[in-house]
């Protein structure tokens, strides 16, 4: 395979992202400055994905906390809860985007006594790290994954769970890869994930890119290849997994949980420890982002139903935990019962 996709990195003079909005007749890198600059990165979907949203949010943070002139602690300090909160508020369902901006907040509070430059580079170095194990938890994710499938599969996938959506290798489809880097052969059916096509736009681009074999299906076609042809398991990320392991994820998962179990085909989320919040018991606890009309009523900006259409926009649905056959993550494949196995990970960790 080619050298890994980068969707983020750091640059001492600004926060380089792949705006995956542009992709993929074009493949434009944004140089975010500004608090402007991030905060709309992240919630136009230039850069998405529940991992790659949290560093991005890191980064962020860093990055503009740099730039904080005072040498006054407690004003530095206030000036960074602004910048945290501001980011914060970008998109809600992703669980990721809160837990690094908390580990984030835990190193100014781990160094009372730093100077304002040490803090900064603290903070600076702090991002890179998140960066920098996100990628390690995924290729964990895929060793750990990738058992899970035979010599020969074929994996049914939603959205886009791959080097784009993360630090580099993926969740879902960072499981792929590992099963391929394993000598296993795999096949790919990528939902193409309506509204914004991200399985269309993303999966496919980063499959060609990888040299992984691929077809591309729509969201409705999903039914008729179960029943038709064969389907070894269907591979989902996560923004978040509540407490009991129910999981919200790109709209659309949930269909495909309820058909893989009436086609007795397995359905793995794969995600990292940081997208289970044990402080949310189950998925009705989750807050399910609501995103512009336009995205149903308009294709690449062309109007596709009548001006005036009344539009019901989630961006997730949540697979209740009963249609999960195992949830994948860096420590292992955590099966049924989730409440009880959740818990006893985070015990272990």
């Amino acid at each position: 395979m080619r050298a890994m996709i980068e969707a983020i990195a750091w640059n001492d003079e600004y926060v380089r992202i792949l705006d995956q909005t542009r992709l993929p007749a074009e493949e434009v890198y944004l140089e975010c400055r500004t608090i402007d600059d991030i905060a709309g990165a992240i919630k136009r979907l230039s850069i998405r994905g529940a991992p790659a949203i949290g560093i991005a949010a890191a980064m962020g943070l860093a990055f503009l906390a740099g730039r904080i002139s005072t040498g006054n602690r407690g004003e530095f300090a206030a000036q960074a809860a602004s910048i945290s909160a501001h980011l914060l508020a970008t998109r809600p369902t992703a669980v990721n985007l809160r837990w690094a901006l908390e580990r984030m907040a835990q190193v100014m509070h781990r160094f009372q006594g730093a100077s304002v430059p040490e803090l900064q580079e603290l903070l600076k170095q702090e991002a890179l790290r998140i960066h920098a194990e996100d990628i390690e938890i995924n290729r964990s994710m895929g060793r750990h994954g990738q058992a899970l499938l035979p010599d020969d599969a074929v994996v049914l996938t939603v959205c886009n769970t791959g080097s784009l959506a993360t630090g580099g290798h993926g969740t879902a489809l960072g499981v792929v890869r590992s099963a391929v880097e394993n000598g296993k052969k795999v096949f790919v059916a990528a939902c193409e994930t309506r509204p914004l096509l991200q399985g269309a736009r993303l999966t496919a681009w980063e499959l060609l890119h990888d040299g992984i074999p691929f077809e591309l299906i729509t969201d409705s076609m999903a039914a008729v290849y179960m029943k038709t042809k064969r389907v070894d398991a269907v591979l989902a990320g996560a923004d978040r997994v509540a407490a009991n392991g129910d999981a919200a994820n790109k709209i659309g998962t949930y269909a495909l949980a309820v058909l893989a179990r009436a086609h007795g085909i397995p359905f793995y989320i794969a995600a990292p420890l940081s997208t289970i919040d044990r402080t949310t018991a189950s998925g009705h606890a989750i807050p399910i982002e609501e995103r512009s009309p336009e995205e149903i009523t308009t294709i690449a900006g062309r109007p596709v139903a009548p001006a005036g259409t009344r539009v019901w926009n989630p961006a997730f649905d949540v697979v209740p935990a009963e249609l999960i056959t195992g949830l994948i993550t860096e420590k292992g494949v955590i099966p049924a019962p989730y409440t009880e196995n959740i818990a006893a990970v985070f015990r272990r960790k």
